[in-house]
């Protein structure tokens, strides 16, 4: 990444992070930055999380590893993360119309974790999210050798999980991600 890119991205992310403290209470950016400057890696997954629509900002899901987790609070799923059905075998099920990729494979590419249930409920607790669309989740090993497939999205004031052939895909429906650092 350039030095003009990387810096812009800074600037961004500082600036998100300034504004939605209440996502990351008791953190400074100072310590934010300190965790990432300097390493390509992360810097690239999110510019990666940034140019597709997703917003990266720190949040705290109640993780005490030690970790800071940037995830994608873009209001709805990633714009550049849509239409996508959830991992390689689905995509290589489907005879006809297929899509441009899979979510696995797409989180995978971008360095980022696919988003599990359990997060997905916590990013909710920091605002609402999803409400016009929806985002695939990280699907548990039993589901997926079914065929299946998690979805979440927000309607109605409360939080839903839902289930879809893994192969299908639709315009409304991303993914959102998550980078532990």
């Amino acid at each position: 990444m350039k030095t003009k890119e990387r810096d812009e991205l800074l600037r961004i992310l500082k600036e998100r992070f300034d504004n939605y403290t209440h996502r990351h209470p008791h953190l400074s950016w100072a310590e934010i930055e300190s965790r990432i400057e300097g390493r390509a890696d992360v810097l690239r997954s999110l510019h990666l999380m940034e140019t597709t629509g997703g917003e990266p900002d720190v949040v705290v899901l109640g993780s005490e590893d030690g970790l800071i987790t940037f995830c994608d609070c873009s209001k709805e799923s990633p714009i550049g993360r849509r239409s996508l059905c959830y991992d390689r075998a689905a995509l290589d099920e489907r005879k006809a119309n297929k899509p441009k990729g899979s979510a696995v494979e797409a989180a995978a590419d971008m360095g980022i974790e696919l988003m599990g249930e359990q997060h997905y409920r916590a990013l909710q607790s920091s605002g609402e999210f999803d409400v016009k669309t929806s985002s695939w989740v990280l699907t548990p090993a039993d589901i997926r050798t079914l065929g299946g497939a998690l979805f979440c999205d927000r309607r109605y004031g409360a939080v839903f999980i839902y289930h879809n052939g893994a192969q299908s895909y639709y315009a409304a429906r991303g993914f959102r991600g998550l980078l532990r650092v």
